[in-house]
């Protein structure tokens, strides 16, 4: 199975910036992953992608001269985009990325999600059918979405995100321990990843 990833990179992150400084892109901001290796957010999360999704994409807007490096870097595709917003983003990717047996979309500022959690998400993905993490009760990211989902993946616009599609397939919930599926770097204390 061809499983494309969609990496959205293309948010402004102004809550991050509105306390850590306007110059502050939080994609670019050093975490420490889960290995222990102090990288920029946005390479963590490229280095989390199992070997298994050779497609990526990676949404972005023109002037992310350093995330558009980083992409490259790690073998994605890089779509420019100049909307934010997350709806314009999946639609535009699974556009440009061609034919594929499904999509990962994946969010660009969750730097701590486990690899064998993603493989989970991937595993036993249907035409039809959404693939979700569920961690204490809560949906996760990234989420899976079956073939048969991407004409609806391309309507999709403005800031509004997949939920919508929820109610149109079978929704798989994958029970998980990962509180990385739940942890997006809004602020810059959520650099410091503090599993309960």
């Amino acid at each position: 199975m061809t499983v494309t990833a969609i990496v959205l990179a293309a948010g402004q992150g102004s809550r991050f910036r509105a306390v850590a400084g306007a110059d502050q892109d939080k994609l670019l901001a050093e975490c420490t992953g889960l290995d222990g290796v102090v990288r920029p957010v946005i390479e963590q999360v490229l280095i989390n992608l199992p070997e298994r999704v050779v497609k990526r994409w990676v949404v972005t807007s023109p002037d992310r001269a350093q995330v558009i490096r980083l992409a490259e870097a790690y073998g994605c595709d890089v779509l420019l985009l100049r909307s934010a917003g997350m709806g314009d983003s999946i639609a535009a990717a699974v556009a440009a990325s061609g034919p594929a047996d499904g999509w990962l979309v994946v969010l660009g500022d969750m730097p701590f999600i486990r690899s064998s959690s993603i493989e989970r998400v991937i595993d036993g993905l249907e035409e039809g059918g959404i693939r979700v993490p569920m961690q204490d009760g809560c949906y996760g990211h990234p989420v899976a979405f079956g073939q048969a989902l991407g004409p609806g993946l391309m309507a999709l616009t403005g800031d509004r995100g997949a939920k919508p599609l929820f109610a149109q397939a079978t929704v798989h919930e994958v029970l998980l321990k990962d509180p990385g599926v739940l942890w997006d770097v809004d602020l810059p204390h959520s650099l410091n990843f503090t599993p309960i």
